[in-house]
């Protein structure tokens, strides 16, 4: 079975769009998908320097936009599940069918919006640990007043809080954390932190009618499978403030059978902790048209 997978925030790096752009249809439809949300997607996936694609407005949208580009460009594709990490979650909304592309770009731009807002209220950030157990770096977190925002499995926790939380946290490592890697976020997400663009997400949610998705979904929230249209969305309402449990994704990967993993656009970050936590899923991440070949190749070999 195959799981097409979508990255979150922080995956972005300065011009990951440009060649993507070259693909036949590709800048037109990413420009009605500029006109639709008021932001130019093209000139910030191509030319908008790491500080411009950090801020969470922009970002947000960028990795939607890039996720549904990729995926599209692998071809009529059913996988036999679809997930998302964080921002990641309305991409794989977009793959299910449950929004379609320019509901899932609307949603995603008023998302970042409002988490811009609350993350403008406190200087607050993110860093992963790498390493560690989290019997012990849980603890340590609380000590510090942080919260474990994303439980990724494979030896990874991200912390999330104010800069000086993360500060101390940088001085003061868990017993076992080889590094502390501050990461390309502009805010606490998936905390508290982000209480107040709930409300304002919950508002934006109202104007949209989403379908059940027609490929199983499976939720951060609790690594679940969701069957209806209406619970995907209520749950990406509501985890912008809640913790990722992506380790709980994966479980429910390996116990749906998944064979393979495809991370489109930009791929890197869920490949890299699916190697270490599913050594016996086969793994690609779409980074440039270059993968699509070898992308086609294994969605043959391993969908239903």
């Amino acid at each position: 079975m195959l799981v097409l997978v979508a990255p979150g925030q922080g995956a972005q790096t300065p011009g990951f769009l440009t060649p993507w752009l070259d693909l036949p249809g590709a800048a037109d439809r990413v420009a009605a998908w500029s006109e639709a949300i008021g932001l130019d997607l093209a000139h910030y996936g191509t030319q908008g320097d790491a500080d411009a694609i950090r801020d969470t407005a922009v970002a947000q949208p960028l990795l939607v936009a890039a996720g549904l580009l990729s995926a599209a460009a692998l071809g009529d594709i059913t996988p036999g599940a679809v997930a998302g990490h964080s921002v990641g979650e309305i991409t794989a909304a977009g793959f299910a069918g449950v929004l379609d592309d320019t509901a899932a770009l609307t949603l995603v731009r008023k998302r970042g919006l409002a988490m811009a807002e609350a993350a403008a209220i406190t200087p607050t950030g993110m860093s992963a640990l790498l390493g560690g157990e989290p019997s012990t770096t849980l603890p340590h977190l609380e000590k510090l007043g942080l919260t474990p925002a994303n439980v990724n499995g494979a030896g990874q926790i991200v912390a999330a809080g104010t800069l000086e939380q993360l500060a101390a946290l940088a001085e003061d490592k868990p017993e076992g954390v080889r590094r502390v890697v501050p990461l390309k976020v502009a805010g606490a997400f998936h905390t508290h932190h982000m209480a107040p663009a709930v409300d304002r997400l919950a508002e934006a949610a109202e104007a949209l009618t989403p379908a059940d998705p027609r490929v199983t979904y499976v939720s951060n929230k609790d690594g679940q499978a969701v069957a209806t249209g209406s619970e995907v969305l209520q749950r990406l309402i509501g985890q912008v403030a809640n913790p990722v449990r992506w380790d709980l994704c994966m479980e429910t990967f390996e116990k749906l059978g998944v064979t393979a993993l495809i991370e489109v656009c930009p791929g890197g970050t869920l490949t890299g902790i699916a190697k270490r936590a599913l050594p016996d899923v086969r793994t690609l991440a779409l980074k440039t048209p270059d993968d699509l070949d070898a992308a086609r190749a294994l969605v043959a070999e391993h969908s239903a």
